[in-house]
């Protein structure tokens, strides 16, 4: 059977989203974006909603042309996948930033700065996904970020306790998510590569806030976790700061022991032992079979050829293929490329 296909967030916004994001700024450990959200919103005036719509209903359709059976909206609104979702809640300041090293070291920069408890007021992504999905027939599945990869990425002033700052992100999360199901959406992802920079915090009380976040979900609904290993700054470099590969493995079965439906893993950039597919009893694994910081296109030949070894260990039913994250560097036309090869490899299984 045809293997299913997904993509996992961002995608290259549009020439006329006049939005900032981690992507078309200086570099990835840039505050550039942050510091400039809320002044191109405010120039977009009126006219945001309708060039995030046509965005959206772009980059759907760019996805669907290359054979994606779950969309996202490409994140089209988000100046980075995280600070987006901070913007509304309580408890950040946007205004004043605060230097931070993240990411293990990879990254020192400027960050929001919790100054207060965390808390979710008023649902704001089920607007988003309504008017994502009202462009098309296929499921549109929403990102968000996951409770380890959003206290690794802000500054906390108010907290000084990792685990209740988890814990009320997870909360706020919750608020969101159960917003997008009474909407009517059917895939809903958490994207937490903390996880596998910080493998001990996340078995410690990473996937208990994890569980949390999926509170009152129904089985109707596909929850996913997105674990990636690391980011560089810029498209083609090789010597980015990635996670330890064991991590995957020291997280495998507490994951797969989650509420968690679908992990999805880094596989294109950095080759995993597929050994650890075994770990997974349960959860259907998505799995990166194309590289999100290559300008090379890999090949049908070499994407069937992984896929093949990995349903040597899961059935077909329970392997989704994916880009290894977010498309935002490789720029419209080498994510088209990438992502047709993926799909045309998929489906010849």
């Amino acid at each position: 059977m045809p293997i299913a296909t997904t993509t996992l967030g961002a995608y290259p916004k549009p020439d006329y989203v006049p939005v900032p994001d981690w992507f078309n700024t200086e570099a990835m450990d840039s505050c550039e974006a942050t510091l400039a959200y809320s002044a191109a919103i405010a120039k977009l005036g009126d006219k945001a909603e309708e060039v995030f719509a046509r965005a959206a209903q772009d980059v759907i359709a760019d996805q669907i042309d290359c054979g994606i059976d779950v969309v996202t909206d490409g994140e089209v609104r988000r100046e980075n996948y995280i600070h987006y979702h901070c913007r509304h809640v309580t408890g950040f300041d946007f205004e004043n930033l605060s230097r931070k090293t993240l990411r293990d070291g990879a990254y020192n920069t400027d960050l929001p700065t919790i100054v207060a408890p965390i808390k979710a007021e008023i649902h704001f992504l089920d607007h988003d996904w309504r008017v994502a999905q009202s462009v098309t027939d296929h499921p549109v599945k929403v990102t968000m970020p996951g409770a380890l990869t959003v206290a690794d990425t802000t500054f906390d002033s108010h907290y000084n306790d990792d685990k209740q700052l988890c814990r009320d992100w997870a909360d706020a999360l919750n608020y969101e998510i159960r917003g997008l199901v009474d909407a009517g959406c059917k895939y809903i992802q958490i994207d937490e590569p903390i996880f596998a920079r910080k493998p001990k915090e996340a078995l410690d009380y990473g996937v208990e806030c994890l569980d949390r976040c999926w509170q009152g979900v129904p089985a109707s609904v596909t929850k996913v976790m997105h674990m990636c290993c690391g980011y560089p700054n810029y498209l083609d470099q090789t010597d980015y700061h990635k996670a330890d590969p064991q991590a995957y493995f020291d997280l495998a079965r507490a994951v797969d022991g989650s509420a968690t439906d679908m992990v999805s893993l880094e596989d294109a950039h950095r080759h995993n032992d597929l050994s650890l597919l075994d770990s997974f009893g349960s959860t259907t694994v998505i799995l990166g079979v194309v590289a999100v910081a290559r300008s090379q296109v890999e090949t049908v030949e070499e994407v069937r050829t992984r896929l093949q070894a990995a349903l040597e260990h899961l059935p077909a039913d329970r392997l989704v293929a994916a880009p290894d994250c977010g498309l935002g560097l490789l720029g419209r036309d080498l994510a088209m490329q990438k992502l047709r090869v993926m799909s045309e490899a998929a489906r010849s299984l």
